[in-house]
């Protein structure tokens, strides 16, 4: 009787660990990942954890210098979490057949959770009772540079102990787990991915903005305004431009024109490409100014950029930036109404339409036209400069920028390149995709027409169930094209050189790029074959088709494609990832994964 008692006590103690264990994702996930969840242990110290993971992010958004009690209380729940998972009893559960596996992984998950509370947050503390998304907002047309840069190392280290926790969580594996552990464990995943993506970009940006903003002496760069009604792979035709310089955080304009009137036509390459750009884009990217981004690779838009202009002015950028209307809407949401000279006042409801439409119906001149988007570009930027600004606002409109690959930045300087390799900021695809497979859609006009402001996309990309004995996985990749060009009435400055012979026929080169080591298979068009161009691009096949659109049309293209075999195969759930180009109206997407194959495991 004593002996079934004891027994029965292990067990009853096994079950309170394990509940008690699994509220640590509770705090460790801010309460996202096991939200309603009722844990059965007698722990009261980690549902305390919870209540001090939300008011510790609360104060860390305010600057509240209470933080750093709040810090150390959450500190001390999570080592008591610790403790919980390391004691004698919990040591020999994770022996167990059945629930050992279980045992093993909240296990980690304590682990790596008290780690990063006594590794990470400290210097997130540190650094946010000193810098204030406030004291970021430029003042008198100068940024302070000096908090920034305290804040950088804090930042790196906090940044690299979140890393150091996701990667301790994704090491565990998830099959075979109850169901309650595996969603808890997948939760915490996704939970920490979101926060190391957002401590990457801190930690980078605090590295790169005070040398580019001139901490160390005055730079000078050339941005880009992409016009989107003429579509490119990274976005649009680039228009207007303006130069900027930044010494020790204050910004001027220095210069500004227009890529085709002012930077004009190059006889010869400026630089010279590669046997792929050649091949896959001809030598007019090195040629034409409006040409230099029909690669989706935007370092090598920023190079022909800043050659090109060097060659016209005799001045050498530090880099260069791209950014385009849609972005611009975002900003004036946090600066306000712009007024504009010679034009109609800027806001964020109408500056799209009036960039990338009202103004050709209204402006026949393309010296007008050039004229009043230099002068809208300027009008922008000397609001965000000068006014007093919402700091949260403008943050917002920044990252969702970014995240729409609306805001593109090249540095002549290679450290800081290596500090963007890898963000959204860059502009390129990865250099390898690993177990998710990234497939890229990009645009490029055909028309010689400013016709893009009607275009429509849709694309859904989805990984077939069929494991091939290979290791390779099978995708299909649906582009949908629409049009709502009308059927008369528009001005020549609208329809252009009409390279489709047709002044109202949408023309469109479709690149399609595979992951990384994949192949395109097919190609099919509205159901019918498809005859395509064809090469390789930094380790991706590229297959090119042109679609034509009439008013109203609509047209679908269809691609088989094959992902290479990652390193260790694809031994998981397979989830792709599709990277498009930015447009006027979002593209409507769609990814479906799908299981990985058992002969991969």
């Amino acid at each position: 009787m004593t002996q079934g008692r004891r027994r029965r006590s292990g067990r009853r103690h096994v079950r309170r660990a394990l509940a008690a264990a699994l509220v640590v994702v509770v705090a460790g996930a801010g309460g996202t990942a096991w939200a309603g969840m009722r844990a059965r242990s007698s722990q009261d110290h980690l549902q305390e954890a919870a209540v001090l993971v939300r008011q510790l992010r609360a104060q860390l958004q305010t600057g509240d210098p209470a933080a750093t009690a709040t810090l150390a209380a959450l500190q001390s729940e999570t080592r008591a979490a610790r403790n919980d998972v390391h004691d004698p009893v919990w040591q020999a559960g994770t022996r167990f057949p059945v629930a050992g596996d279980d045992l093993a992984a909240v296990r980690t998950v304590a682990d790596a959770l008290d780690d990063f509370a006594r590794d990470g947050l400290p210097p997130l503390v540190e650094t946010a009772g000193s810098v204030r998304l406030d004291t970021l907002a430029p003042r008198n047309g100068r940024i302070d540079l000096e908090p920034i840069e305290r804040a950088a190392p804090k930042l790196a280290a906090a940044d690299a102990a979140l890393r150091r926790a996701r990667e301790r969580v994704d090491t565990i594996a998830v099959d075979g787990l109850v169901g309650q552990v595996r969603t808890a464990v997948t939760g915490l995943r996704d939970d920490l991915r979101r926060a190391s993506s957002l401590t990457a970009i801190a930690a980078r940006s605090s590295a790169l903005v005070p040398p580019m903003l001139g901490s160390a002496g005055p730079r000078t760069y050339l941005a880009l305004f992409q016009n989107l009604a003429e579509v490119r792979a990274t976005g649009g035709m680039p228009g207007a431009y303006v130069v900027i310089t930044a010494d020790e955080g204050r910004i001027t304009i220095t210069d500004q024109g227009s890529a085709a009137a002012d930077l004009r036509t190059f006889a010869k390459p400026v630089l010279a490409l590669t046997a792929t750009d050649r091949a896959l884009y001809t030598d007019k990217m090195a040629t034409f100014p409006a040409d230099i981004n029909v690669s989706p690779d935007f370092p090598t838009a920023g190079r022909l950029a800043r050659e090109m202009y060097r060659r016209r002015t005799g001045t050498t950028v530090d880099g260069v930036f791209a950014t385009d209307p849609v972005a611009l809407s975002y900003l004036l949401g946090a600066v306000g109404k712009v007024s504009v000279p010679g034009g109609k006042d800027l806001t964020a409801a109408n500056v799209v339409s009036v960039l990338l439409s009202e103004t050709y119906l209204s402006k026949s001149a393309p010296q007008e036209q050039d004229a009043y988007f230099a002068a809208a570009a300027t009008a922008v930027f000397e609001a965000v400069v000068a006014r007093p600004l919402k700091p949260a606002a403008m943050l917002n409109a920044l990252t969702r920028a970014t995240a729409e690959r609306r805001l593109l930045v090249w540095s002549a300087h290679p450290a800081e390149n290596e500090l963007l390799a890898g963000s959204a900021l860059a502009g390129v695809l990865p250099a390898s995709d690993g177990t998710e497979p990234t497939v890229g859609v990009f645009l490029n006009d055909g028309s010689g027409a400013k016709l893009g402001y009607y275009l429509t996309q849709r694309a859904a990309l989805k990984v077939t169930p069929r494991c091939r004995r290979d290791g390779r996985r099978e995708m299909t990749l649906k582009v949908t094209l629409g049009s709502a060009v009308p059927e008369s009435g528009l001005p020549e400055a609208v329809t252009g050189l009409a390279l489709a012979g047709d002044p109202y026929t949408v023309r469109t080169n479709v690149s399609v790029y595979s992951s990384t080591g994949g192949s395109i298979v097919g190609m099919r068009l509205d159901g019918s074959a498809a005859a395509f161009g064809s090469g390789t691009d930094r380790r991706r096949s590229v297959g090119i088709v042109t679609v034509d659109l009439r008013p109203g049309q609509r047209r679908s293209l269809e691609v088989s494609l094959l992902t290479g075999i990652p390193a260790g195969g694809y031994g998981k759930t397979v989830t792709p990832r599709l990277q498009t180009t930015p447009g006027i109206t979002p593209w409507d997407q769609s990814v479906d994964s799908a299981d990985g194959c058992p002969q991969a495991r």
